[in-house]
């Protein structure tokens, strides 16, 4: 009988771990609570920068690689550099969502938008059955599944947003409209973890807001269409301080070029690469007098408070007490990034996958730079110290320690080579049934 695989959370890790599934045989159904995949992918765009580039060649090699392609087909720029960053590819939001959400249903992924979960339904500690609302209707959707994946993010209510930062600073996420985000394993009586900034304060807020590119003087537009890039020098009675950058998830720009200029990057909105801005101010810079925001909207004041409900787990990404559920992206730890969430999606619905069927979840290899990245975090977040940093493969804490490893690396041909050596080639393609 053909095993069902229940995703939860169409984000880009969601939305990773149900094609992954999917590679395996299996039927799998995909609930997002709003009306469109990949939440801040539709905001984001950034793919391939430092050692995103080694994670994204590894992941192509292990046969995980159908969203990093698309990614590459639908960039606006490739191969470009900014403060700190180098080989940089830059997505264009505008086609990315209709472009995935085609790969999921080509592939015979059953997706439920606008559904939001509601309950589960728990048998001798595992879940079997998923409930979910469907927005501005009165039924309910009851699916059981096999084997389950907790992609549900970490950020929101609005009351996160407000008690921890700025306000509801109205962004992409958009609680109000289609509710907050319900963790499957935290309703089966997971607790979940909670990180924390630099000073102790909980949880960390998104890494960059959208302006539209119009609302900006010709000549910015015109540099940021040409090279995908355009840095401002701020005047020093506007610029931030060092310190207030490291309330970011995004701890990879926290650089004081990243105070001393504006850095835009083009992914269709101009990417403004700061948490937020005050209006008052961002339009006292050259070539920003008009700025308007397009995500969040309130820009100016804040932005989104993420890292709220991590789930415990091992590197497999099976949660801690619960045998037949696994999590993905921001739920997997403190994990930032695309790439990343792509990384633990992908190896979270192939472990889905594999339980339902009867075999034993598998790690990606430490040898190589996604499974070390995996373990890295897992380990660190054992620790209050661990808690309080963000990791990722494009900066800061766990950039410097891929470097140190020698897992940093360029070469494509190379990169094969390691997969193939480490016996990773093509596990995510093989179907299983």
């Amino acid at each position: 009988m053909t095993k069902k695989i229940i995703i939860v959370g169409g984000g880009w890790a969601g939305c990773a771990a149900a094609l992954a599934a999917r590679n395996t045989g299996c039927e799998v159904e995909l609930f997002e609570r709003t009306d469109m995949l990949l939440g801040t992918g539709l905001v984001g765009g950034i793919m391939r920068n430092n050692g995103r580039f080694t994670a994204t060649e590894e992941m192509i090699a292990m046969g995980g690689g159908e969203l990093f392609k698309i990614c590459d087909a639908c960039s606006r720029h490739k191969n470009i550099d900014f403060p700190g960053h180098k080989h940089a590819s830059l997505y264009d939001v505008s086609s990315i969502e209709p472009a995935v959400r085609n790969a999921l249903l080509q592939a015979g992924i059953r997706v439920h938008l606008m559904a939001r979960i509601q309950d589960v339904i728990i048998e001798a500690g595992k879940i079997v059955k998923v409930i979910a609302g469907v927005l501005h209707k009165e039924e309910q959707v009851e699916v059981c599944g096999d084997s389950f994946v907790d992609a549900t993010g970490t950020a929101g209510p609005q009351g996160n947003c407000m008690k921890y930062g700025n306000g509801c600073a109205m962004c992409i996420y958009r609680c109000p409209s289609f509710g907050p985000r319900l963790s499957i394993a935290a309703k089966a009586g997971i607790k979940e973890l909670v990180g924390k900034k630099a000073d102790g304060t909980l949880g960390a807020m998104s890494g960059s807001c959208k302006l539209h590119k119009d609302s900006l003087a010709p000549a910015v537009k015109e540099e940021l269409e040409r090279a995908g890039v355009c840095v401002i020098a701020v005047p020093p009675h506007l610029q931030k301080s060092l310190e207030s950058l490291g309330q970011k998830a995004c701890q990879q720009y926290a650089l004081k070029e990243f105070a001393e200029n504006i850095v835009l990057l083009d992914t269709g909105h101009a990417k403004l690469m700061s948490a937020y801005y005050p209006l008052n101010l961002l339009r006292q810079i050259p070539g920003c007098a008009n700025a308007r925001f397009e995500d969040p909207y309130a820009g100016g004041i804040g932005n989104s408070m993420r890292y709220f409900g991590m789930l415990p787990r091992d590197n497999t990404l099976q949660v801690n007490g619960l045998t037949d559920v696994f999590c993905a992206g921001e739920k997997a730890g403190l994990l930032v990034g695309h790439t990343e969430a792509i990384v633990t999606g992908t190896l979270a619905g192939h472990n889905a996958a594999r339980t339902a069927l009867g075999l034993a979840p598998t790690e990606i290899s430490p040898e190589l730079a996604c499974g070390d990245a995996i373990a890295y975090v897992n380990e660190k977040m054992q620790t209050e110290e661990g808690l309080t940093k963000k990791y990722t493969f494009s900066g800061s804490v766990y950039f410097e320690s891929m470097k140190k490893k020698n897992l940093y690396n360029t070469s494509i041909e190379a990169i094969k080579r390691k997969v193939t050596q480490t016996n990773m080639s093509g596990i995510f393609s093989k179907r299983l049934v």
